[in-house]
């Protein structure tokens, strides 16, 4: 095709396929993604608040939190609204350059969350295995550098696919077999060789997922080893209680993630992928406050404190 073909024919706008269901399924789908939505945000937005309130929730573990709950609400936001709207719609269009940030969005803060996730487990680490030092070691210009570090990484590692991405030439067909603009199924559309983002994409999605689990898994071999040592077995459920929630939380996105981005898709169906994204982007992201509240003791006695003096105020 020539380059004027090409210019007369570039598409301006995609369909997102989505989940390809009858009307009366869409609609209960919208109030179901509605009702999620609203409690992964309302469920951050507590955890956020709760945090910055409470002198007992002024530590870097939850500092980290904070970013982390703020991250979930984002991620959650930058597919949940759209997607609710295409259930309502019968065209599900998106423009090209919303469908490009919708991408940016959502990986570059999906990438600041894995990023994170490693810092929290450092943390931990520092807590756990020199508890001593842990105020010398965690001090405030460390939080600080830590948090900066996720930020910028995300932002770095997902900028050279995003720029490549808004610069590749879409001359039909303009259907994306998706609920929202992934790169895979952008880079397929592309009219032009993709050989050399498909590549880039793949190694900063492997170092970034690899490195961060990497320096996870061996954090939790160091503190698995130093709650063993631990004599009491009160001591040893108290101490593991404090990575219990983090714990959690890193498998279900590592694991996820993994699978989406690193695992071959030979012999998976692309309506599996789907289903797997759809519980990263959405399910994971509401999972997150509740599995932070419901098995971080301390984050349950500054709820239920916080609850107590609101009904007490109610009550005056």
């Amino acid at each position: 095709m020539s380059e004027t073909n090409k210019s007369i024919s570039r598409v301006n706008e995609f369909i997102l396929l989505g989940f390809t269901v009858v009307w009366q399924l869409e609609i209960f789908f919208f109030a179901v993604l509605l009702m999620v939505y609203l409690l992964t945000i309302t469920g951050n937005v507590v955890i956020i608040t709760v945090t910055w309130v409470d002198h007992r929730l002024h530590s870097p573990m939850y500092f980290f939190l904070c970013n982390l709950s703020f991250l979930d609400a984002m991620v959650a936001t930058a597919i949940a609204p759209k997607m609710m709207r295409d259930f309502l719609s019968k065209r599900k269009s998106i423009s090209v350059s919303g469908c490009i940030s919708q991408c940016y969005f959502y990986f570059f803060f999906g990438t600041t969350e894995f990023i994170l996730l490693a810092v929290m487990s450092l943390d931990r680490y520092v807590a756990i295995c020199n508890p001593l030092r842990y105020a010398t070691i965690m001090n405030v210009r460390l939080t600080i550098q830590l948090l900066l570090l996720s930020w910028v990484g995300g932002f770095l590692s997902v900028l050279a696919p995003i720029i490549i991405i808004s610069t590749l030439p879409f001359c039909g067909p303009n259907v994306i077999d998706h609920f929202f603009c992934d790169i895979e199924p952008l880079m397929r559309l592309s009219c032009t060789d993709t050989s050399l983002l498909e590549m880039i994409e793949f190694s900063l999605s492997t170092v970034v997922l690899l490195s961060s689990l990497m320096l996870t898994a061996v954090s939790y071999v160091y503190i698995i080893t130093t709650i063993l040592r631990i004599s009491s077995s009160t001591g040893r459920k108290k101490t593991f209680s404090t990575c219990a929630s983090h714990i959690t939380v890193a498998s279900v996105f590592y694991g996820s993630a993994i699978f989406m981005y690193i695992v071959p898709n030979k012999g998976f169906s692309f309506g599996l992928k789907k289903a797997v994204t759809l519980q990263t982007c959405i399910v994971t992201h509401l999972l997150n406050p509740f599995i932070y509240t419901l098995r971080n003791q301390q984050v349950k006695e500054v709820l239920k404190d916080v609850a107590s003096r609101i009904s007490t105020t109610k009550s005056i």
